[in-house]
């Protein structure tokens, strides 16, 4: 690809900082300690970040000018789901020589500090979930190729993005709960701002608003076990008819409802019925077993990878959502008859 005339020098990053080009080569070279001052060295990093300088950090490499790492932008690692991701970026980024640098964004809102002095001047491309997106424009990661996984491909800040099929997923799950028999569904919806969850919640609508007598309530709870755990109490104790089937938008929310299910003395799937979404190792650590939908993080993470090799080539990545799988448990059976 050919380089624009007007990208930034390391003499533009020197005349905009007030230092020496030699100054320039020391900070972002990482070697200016005891050779430059600390003020500098900021002075000249900021420099760097605003001119959008991305210095020719592996010119040996068959890329000239790329230093052959991708950065993984995640939500913090509160599940092994992302540590999957991962492990399959990996996996077939050592295949084609590249490496994966790991950034968690805490509670998926944006980075804690730059992972580099500037992403730019250190990276190829990034791979980002949809749930850490506002960390790419504090890293300058949107100026990079990027690639989204878990988003919306109509509005998509990537160059691709790579989805597992969560609406099928959601579609086995309600399809399994209605052909039991239930009809009242209580919705434990994580209360994260994301398309990913937003999807499964139009799906569970759509596949029980056809279904006479179906109706859903939903109630929203922060991905955690002490969470969900107070949102299914609070939703419980309202008055009224009892849903006969909670379905949780992730594993962790099912195994704090479990915990609510049992202090309010009710038994699953007797007294109501249980679904999950990821197949985390807790859906068989919790009893009865949660029946889930699989997601293969890794094959995601492999995706996600794929597609950023691909666009760093100029191809097409592969389209097509990842397939996933509904596992039946101990955790859903039949209303009890009224």
């Amino acid at each position: 690809m050919a380089r624009s005339s007007t990208r930034p020098t390391s003499r533009d990053v020197a005349q905009a900082a007030g230092v020496s080009q030699a100054a320039v080569s020391l900070v972002l070279g990482d070697k200016w300690r005891g050779r430059v001052s600390e003020t500098t060295a900021a002075r000249v990093r900021e420099a760097a970040r605003d001119l959008g300088y991305r210095p020719n950090l592996a010119a040996r490499n068959l890329r000239l000018g790329h230093t052959r790492t991708v950065l993984l932008v995640v939500p913090a690692l509160t599940t092994e789901f992302f540590a999957g991701v991962y492990t399959g970026a990996a996996r077939v980024a050592a295949e084609h020589g590249f490496g994966v640098v790991l950034y968690p964004s805490p509670e998926g809102i944006g980075p804690a500090r730059d992972p580099f002095a500037s992403a730019q001047a250190a990276l190829d491309g990034v791979i980002a979930s949809s749930m850490a997106a506002d960390a790419l424009t504090a890293i300058r990661g949107d100026q990079l190729p990027l690639v989204m996984l878990d988003s919306d491909p109509a509005g998509s800040l990537g160059a691709a993005t790579v989805n597992l099929d969560i609406a099928d997923g959601v579609r086995q799950v309600t399809e399994h709960l209605l052909g039991l028999g239930h009809r009242h569904f209580l919705h434990l919806a994580a209360d994260v701002a994301s398309w990913t969850f937003d999807v499964r919640a139009r799906e569970l609508a759509a596949r029980t608003a056809p279904v006479p007598g179906a109706t859903v309530r939903t109630v929203r709870a922060p991905i955690s076990i002490e969470g969900a755990l107070a949102a299914t109490e609070a939703a419980l104790a309202v008055p009224g008819p009892h849903p006969t089937a909670l379905v949780c938008d992730d594993d962790k929310l099912a195994a704090g409802a479990y915990k609510a299910l049992r202090r309010l003395g009710l038994r699953v799937p007797d007294d109501i019925s249980v679904t999950g979404l990821d197949d985390l190792a807790l859906a068989t650590a919790i009893d009865p077993e949660l029946t889930t939908v699989r997601l293969d993080a890794e094959r995601f993470g492999e995706h996600g990878m794929r597609a950023l090799l691909a666009v760093l080539d100029g191809r097409e990545p592969e389209a097509g959502d990842i397939p996933v799988q509904l596992v039946v448990r101990g955790s859903t059976a039949p209303p009890r008859a009224s």
